[in-house]
């Protein structure tokens, strides 16, 4: 992908597009840990109202050419700084997950920094991996996108990995 990958604050505005982009069936199953119902609107709104209001949360609007590729956001529900993201599906294989999380690694600088990933899901651990990611340990979690358990990887960030990765 030839555009730039720009970061910016999540506005009402996108939410409306982050909900479109999670009602893909199948980019929620690879996701995994998305929604459990993702037709569910105000479940979504609901979740995005307490994500934006709690301090400490980072939530980014991934953009690309003008139009809003997907989020990005650091939050602590396992207790420890972790890293998620969603990229909509056009976007998929063109770069845009590995240059957001670049760049959002460059913003948030907290460390060390955890991701969770659905063991299946190859193409998020090579970009987790691509940033200075690294497997730590392995998990079994339930996965409302899927409805079931399932095998996870847990990475983590560490601080010299950042600066080995660039």
């Amino acid at each position: 992908m030839t555009c730039p990958i720009r970061l910016r604050s999540v506005t009402s505005a996108d939410l409306p597009i982050f909900f479109e982009q999670q009602r893909d069936k199948s980019a929620n199953r690879m996701a995994a840990f998305g929604a459990a119902d993702p037709e569910d609107r105000a479940a979504f709104m609901a979740r995005w109202d307490r994500l934006l209001k709690t301090p400490g949360v980072a939530a980014r609007t991934i953009v690309v050419a003008g139009d809003v590729a997907g989020h990005i956001i650091n939050e602590a529900p396992y207790g420890a700084p972790s890293i998620s993201y969603w990229v909509g599906k056009p976007w998929w294989g063109h770069g845009v997950a590995t240059g957001a999380l670049t760049a959002f690694l460059e913003q948030v600088e907290v460390r060390p920094v955890q991701a969770r990933v659905a063991k299946d899901n190859i193409a998020s651990i090579k970009v987790l991996q691509h940033a200075g990611f690294a497997i730590r340990g392995q998990a079994r979690a339930f996965a409302p996108g899927r409805g079931e358990e399932v095998e996870e990887y847990v990475l983590v960030l560490e601080a010299e990995a950042l600066a080995q990765a660039s």
